[in-house]
């Protein structure tokens, strides 16, 4: 049982770890990292198919309450206390992705600073990242390297 303990707890460890690398992503399009290939959108009929869920009433209503309820519990632990970069980074996809239903965004987020990367299909919803992300109590910093790139025609084989 000695030698079980070691081997159980660092494999929790390495699993942790791994689980926390992930970027936080608006949609399966999404580039992998907010500095990843920006200038070939996925075609429309596939950007259409992903973000059918993100534009549904009932997803909008539950990622506005989720956001709501982690405000909730900040609040009621001390409103502006340091936020778990995991924490930030959810919420913040969570905002965007209500809010910007169009875009391919990742986000990563680091001691208070947020890096959203990706594509938008116009420029008022690049505008629109920014102050979103900065609605997130614990956001100090947002650095946006997403571009206006609208998605591409659709596949001439989807058409059949």
């Amino acid at each position: 049982m000695n030698k079980l303990t070691p081997i159980l707890l660092s494999s929790i460890l390495l699993f942790g770890a791994a689980a926390c690398s992930d970027v936080a992503k608006t949609s399966a399009d999404s580039p992998s990292s907010p500095t990843g290939n920006t200038t070939t959108p996925p075609p429309a009929d596939t950007v259409q198919k992903t973000q059918g869920d993100a534009t549904s009433q009932i997803r909008q209503n539950q990622a506005n309450a989720d956001i709501r309820a982690r405000e909730q519990r900040n609040n009621v632990t001390g409103g502006d206390a340091i936020r778990a970069d995991s924490d930030l980074q959810s919420e913040v996809r969570s905002k965007l992705e209500v809010n910007i239903t169009k875009g391919q965004l990742t986000v990563e987020a680091k001691d208070g600073l947020v890096t959203v990367g990706g594509t938008v299909p116009n420029q008022t919803d690049l505008a629109k990242i920014e102050p979103l992300a900065k609605e997130i109590k614990g956001v100090k910093n947002v650095n946006v390297t997403a571009v206006v790139a609208p998605a591409a025609p659709a596949s001439p084989s989807s058409n059949q």
